[in-house]
């Protein structure tokens, strides 16, 4: 097993380094995931699923409370995208606004028109909706979601085969041949990424198009954003690109808009692949706070050994009482 533990954070780490690759490795590559321009359309989801061959996971995958029909992350699914419907409030009327003229059109009700009541969820707060609950009242975030490629990788921590394994890109993969079924990095993602898939009884998740990358091509759902939300390059220069479409949108009205995964000092030593959001983590189902679910784990085994030696100790003494 190679240790990801947290040793050390900063602009300047380099988990390829400090997985054995030499000094003449590549930079290191990741996604940087603009959800400002994402417009839910799936053909990242397509693309990933056709160039991995990554099969389905039902024949019809409705969830009955989303139009997103992959719902989540998970071993046939490396790819993501997030439905979020929000209650918006209605865009308020300019202040020296004239009233409404009848013209006789259909478009204005008639005067002692009764407003058609309107049945909502009771949790949904009827006051923030348009009139009559309309889509006037209503914004959708769209987020592609996909395996973080974190700094300091909990999974790699854990796998006991080597089946998961730090590349030169400083992107993390799994061997599905590799891989003997434990679920160890299932539990040990912060994130929830990975899955065991049912037919094979193996862990897999997105390898970032390892081979494709190898190859210098695009990953597939870079390729075929067409909106290019999801961006694709040296995770230096993507930082730097976030950076500036993070201020650019703070100054069009967007106060909410904040970067995820992009920072190298948070619990996970920061993302390879991170995000713009325009709400909290929470909305896009994502973990506000991530950690390393294995940073205890030294720790822990120190604790251990001094429990066990203080066991022998007392062990030893009853015995030595005896005689």
């Amino acid at each position: 097993m190679t240790s990801t533990t947290p040793r050390s954070t900063g602009e300047a780490y380099d988990p390829a380094s400090h997985s054995g690759y030499g000094e003449d490795h590549p930079p290191r590559m990741g996604f940087f995931t603009d959800t400002s321009v994402c417009i839910g359309c799936k053909a990242c989801e397509v693309a990933c699923k056709e160039w991995n061959e990554v099969p389905a996971t039902g024949e019809m995958d409705l969830t009955g409370w989303s139009y997103d029909n992959s719902s989540m992350l998970g071993a046939s699914t490396w790819r993501h995208v997030a439905f979020v419907e929000q209650a918006a409030p209605a865009p308020a009327e300019p202040q020296n606004a004239k009233p409404a003229v009848s013209l006789g059109m259909p478009s204005l009700r008639p005067e002692g028109f009764l407003e058609p009541e309107v049945t909502r969820p009771p949790h949904e707060d009827a006051g923030a909706q348009g009139p009559s609950g309309s889509i006037e009242g209503v914004r959708w975030l769209m987020s592609s979601d996909v395996c973080k490629h974190c700094t300091h990788a909990a999974c790699l921590d854990v796998c006991p085969t080597g089946a998961l394994f730090r590349t030169e890109f400083g992107t993390v993969v799994v061997q599905d041949d590799v891989c003997n079924g434990c679920g160890y990095c299932v539990s040990a993602c912060p994130y929830g990424v990975i899955g065991k898939r049912e037919s094979t009884g193996r862990a897999h998740k997105c390898t970032l198009c390892y081979d494709r990358i190898g190859a210098d091509k695009q990953p597939a759902c870079a390729t075929a954003c067409p909106t290019e939300s999801i961006q694709y390059g040296p995770l230096e220069e993507l930082r730097e690109r976030a950076d500036a479409r993070l201020a650019e949108l703070q100054a069009a009205g967007e106060p909410k808009a904040q970067l995820y995964g992009r920072d190298p000092g948070d619990g996970v030593g920061g993302d390879g692949a991170f995000f713009l959001l325009l709400d909290d983590p929470e909305v896009y189902g994502l973990p506000p706070d991530p950690k390393v679910t294995t940073s205890a784990l030294p720790s822990m085994w120190r604790h251990a050994a001094a429990a066990a030696g203080a066991l022998f100790a007392v062990v030893g003494l009853a015995f030595a009482g005896r005689r």
